[in-house]
């Protein structure tokens, strides 16, 4: 089976959850595009099917009206391109609708088969996710031991702390993203549709150490500068738990996104920041007495970083990523890394506070 078949059964799936929302072809055409990913052998041949009305035609109607559809629409493409790539769109359009169709006789000659009925669409598990996080908590403590290594070896010498070399790490990345390679934030970040496929495990690896925002880049690595470059954590310590609460709330936003059909695309520093940032808060509250950040001459208290992140984040989040997506506000930040992040910090903060009371 190949891109054409696993399209088709994608989009038979969207069809049975949600018919109405794909009625438009720019819709459709955005599905289809989202669910190739890095694949772009077929993108140019699978963005003018979805905008052929034959093709809207044939996945909203049945009997009669749509093998009618479906064998206008293969003639058409049987005369406008070569057999491998027909042969991929008819598969799509086949599996989608659920017709079988011989590609050796002609519809005309040979009707397709009448349309089963339509199978239930996949529910995503927890367990779904199971190799994306493995991969990326076995990745966490491989990138843990090269930081006690290239700490032990060159940054001791030099007087760095852990904060800062993580910050020089990320900003080298995002300016190669910028420059020379400019694939990386599509090819390292991770949308919802990719994160329960084991063939798209890998993304969780690499979704934490680059931003498809280049604003919000910017602003995580000077945050990340606030926070952390006057710790004195190793920079072991430093990059174990920056990969492991960016995970914790990946996970939580990825089952949040499958559990209400959200559309989300995570990539960057945001959940592991706003983690810091809300336990800093959160004790600063708990024990009635602010928490400043010092950096370059000023002192930052954590509210206000509270404040500000919070607001740049809220703008960005609450917006739908996707046009026919039906959610609520508290769902989209409920399936964003910034959002369980803040969660996530403030929780921490009263166990903090509970364990010195005991």
């Amino acid at each position: 089976m190949g891109v054409g078949h696993d399209l088709g059964e994608q989009l038979r799936a969207w069809l049975v959850a949600d018919p109405a929302s794909l009625r438009q072809s720019r819709a459709l055409t955005n599905r289809l595009i989202d669910a190739m990913g890095a694949n772009d052998s077929l993108k140019g041949p699978i963005r003018d099917l979805a905008n052929q009305p034959l093709l809207l035609q044939a996945l909203h109607s049945q009997g009669a009206s749509q093998r009618s559809a479906v064998a206008s629409l293969t003639a058409q493409l049987r005369g406008t391109y070569a057999p491998a790539v027909l042969t991929e769109l008819l598969d799509l359009i086949n599996t989608a609708t659920g017709l079988e169709a011989d590609e050796r006789n002609s519809p005309a000659q040979q009707p397709p088969e009448p349309r089963p009925e339509p199978a239930r669409p996949a529910v995503v598990t927890p367990q779904d996710f199971g190799p994306g996080a493995a991969l990326a908590a076995s990745g966490a403590l491989v990138f843990a031991w090269c930081g006690g290594e290239l700490d032990r070896v060159v940054f001791e010498g030099w007087g760095w702390s852990g904060g800062v070399v993580l910050v020089l790490v990320l900003g080298v990345i995002q300016a190669l993203a910028i420059g020379p390679f400019k694939w990386l934030p599509r090819l390292w970040s991770l949308n919802s549709r990719q994160s329960h496929q084991p063939r798209d495990a890998w993304r969780w690896l690499s979704q934490a150490w680059i931003h498809s925002n280049g604003l919000e880049a910017s602003l995580n690595l000077l945050l990340l500068l606030i926070l952390l470059g006057s710790s004195p954590l190793q920079l072991r310590d430093v990059i174990l738990r920056y990969c492991l609460t960016a995970l914790a709330c990946l996970m939580l936003s990825a089952l949040c996104a499958a559990r209400w059909g959200v559309q989300r695309r995570w990539s960057g520093a945001a959940g592991a920041i706003s983690a810091l940032i809300a336990l800093a808060a959160g004790l600063s509250l708990l024990h009635w007495r602010v928490i400043n950040f010092n950096t370059g001459g000023l002192s930052i208290p954590a509210w206000v970083l509270l404040l500000v992140y919070g607001a740049l984040h809220l703008g960005w989040q609450l917006p739908r990523q996707a046009d026919e997506e039906q959610s609520q506000p508290w769902q989209r930040l409920l399936c964003s890394g910034w959002g369980w992040g803040l969660l996530l910090g403030f929780t921490w903060a009263v166990i903090t506070r509970l364990r010195e009371l005991l």
